[in-house]
């Protein structure tokens, strides 16, 4: 995962081999899954096949607030954006001080104890 901006990140998988079809993004309840799948090829005549495509599956726990904002896929990189979006009331606030105007200066009561005879 890489952070892109202040609230911006992008998780980028290879996927070599594997067509837009194959592919699936899911997201539910904080957690993003992404499953490949490919259709199974006939292995007759191949003495050494390059890319493997076997079906794999990643899963990220993303934090609270975070939502995919878009997917795509170029030259055998999957590259999902992410962006997490704070509620207004969960923002910090900022909270001004006030100042009183100071109180008039009163002298502090005594109290007087009796004196014992």
């Amino acid at each position: 995962m890489v952070k892109t901006g202040e609230d911006k990140y992008r998780i980028s998988i290879a996927v070599a081999g594997f067509a837009q079809d194959d592919l699936d993004i899911s997201y539910q309840s904080n957690l993003l899954t992404v499953t490949g799948k490919k259709e199974e090829a006939p292995t007759d005549g191949y003495l050494h096949r390059g890319i493997a495509g076997r079906p794999f599956e990643h899963r990220f726990e993303l934090a609270d607030h975070v939502r995919v904002n878009a997917a795509d896929l170029s030259n055998g990189l999957l590259s999902i954006e992410l962006v997490r979006e704070i509620p207004e009331a969960l923002k910090p606030r900022k909270i001004t001080i006030q100042s009183t105007p100071a109180l008039t200066s009163v002298a502090p009561a005594q109290i007087e104890a009796q004196k014992a005879a």
